[in-house]
């Protein structure tokens, strides 16, 4: 299920809405575009990664309020680029962070919520 926010949003209801997200999902990734049609690679490869070790998580496509993500996630992420992953409230890291982790043999057990 993915999380569609409207196109009309200023920067107070989309800070709200990052902080709903973080909080109420074990996984959520703010990405460009949605899961079924990821608009851009990085997106992609990060839904890719996350896909094979958990069977459902949350989506928020960032596109339609871009400028505004961007500054939200900034808040809790210190991190500028998208796509950005949170697991249980955690800033995790973007695709490259992801790959990292599945090298290393880690990102199982990072995205296992207990």
């Amino acid at each position: 299920m993915a999380f569609q926010p409207e196109s009309d949003l200023d920067a107070d209801e989309v800070a709200a809405r990052v902080e709903e997200a973080i909080e109420n999902n074990e996984v959520v990734l703010f990405m460009k575009g949605n899961q079924l049609m990821p608009q851009c690679g990085y997106s992609a490869r990060a839904l890719e990664l996350i896909g094979q070790y958990r069977d459902s998580f949350e989506t928020v496509d960032v596109l339609p309020a871009l400028d505004h993500y961007r500054s939200a996630l900034n808040e809790h992420s210190d991190w500028e680029t998208i796509p950005q992953t949170f697991v249980d409230g955690e800033f995790v890291g973007g695709s490259d962070i992801l790959a990292e982790l599945e090298e290393r043999g880690e990102l199982e057990t990072t995205l296992a919520v207990e």
